[in-house]
């Protein structure tokens, strides 16, 4: 039996008790404080539109370590043709996120919900955008939730080819130098794992979340032209 959550109590279940599926719990609510804590537990959100709300801590779980990122010769040409941004169009990419079709992760789960509540807690400081612009235009972009000395990645967009890669290439530059340690991808894709992720165990996962819970990292989320 998947446990239900008590929508008037924070408290999650342990995330090592997940499923053989990755599923740990379902119910509760999306309010800043359960979105955080389920965070800085190795627990994430992940559910269709109109269905239950369902929590996840997958095994085997997908990390990026910021040193593994493969930058092609071909990449590096193409971040010269856009301009980064941090934090200026938070909501629009989680919107543009939402529309995206994926063929080995579905996208339609950034619901109307999800985006209310990433946007509340990007307005607390603790969830960021990444973004690409060519010609003022945003063309590309990801954002997460900062937790400790990581940073969760959610989802990618991208309506001009590698506008995403160039910008998560921009991310890790710029994680490296503040101080950060990793990237946490979550589920396995074939896209990230071309850039350079890679499966670990949830044991050694939560193991050094929990680690890096204890650590924080001061910085201001500003582009630094010298790392582009």
């Amino acid at each position: 039996m998947i446990p239900q959550l008590n929508k008037y109590e924070l408290k999650f279940p342990d995330a090592s008790q997940a499923n053989t599926d990755g599923i740990l719990a379902w119910g509760g609510d999306l309010t800043p404080s359960r979105l955080i804590r389920a965070y800085q537990n190795g627990i994430f959100p992940w559910f269709s539109s109109g269905d239950p709300i369902i929590w996840w801590s997958p095994d085997p779980r997908l990390i990026m370590e910021l040193d593994d990122f493969k930058i092609s010769k071909s990449l590096k040409k193409s971040m010269k043709k856009f301009e980064y941004k941090f934090d200026t169009n938070f909501e629009e990419v989680m919107h543009k996120c939402s529309t995206v079709n994926r063929n080995d992760q579905a996208g339609t789960w950034i619901s109307s919900e999800i985006i209310e509540a990433f946007t509340t807690i990007h307005g607390m400081g603790m969830a960021h955008s990444i973004e690409s612009y060519q010609n003022g235009e945003l063309v590309g972009g990801l954002y997460g939730i900062v937790v400790g000395k990581v940073f969760c990645g959610e989802s990618m967009f991208a309506n001009m080819s590698d506008a995403s890669k160039s910008a998560y290439a921009v991310l890790i530059k710029h994680l490296k130098e503040w101080g950060y340690d990793f990237i946490d991808c979550q589920v396995p894709t074939n896209h990230l794992k071309s850039l350079g992720a890679k499966e670990v165990s949830r044991e050694y996962f939560l193991d050094r979340l929990l680690k890096t819970n204890m650590e924080t990292v001061s910085h201001t989320w500003e582009i630094n032209k010298e790392l582009i």
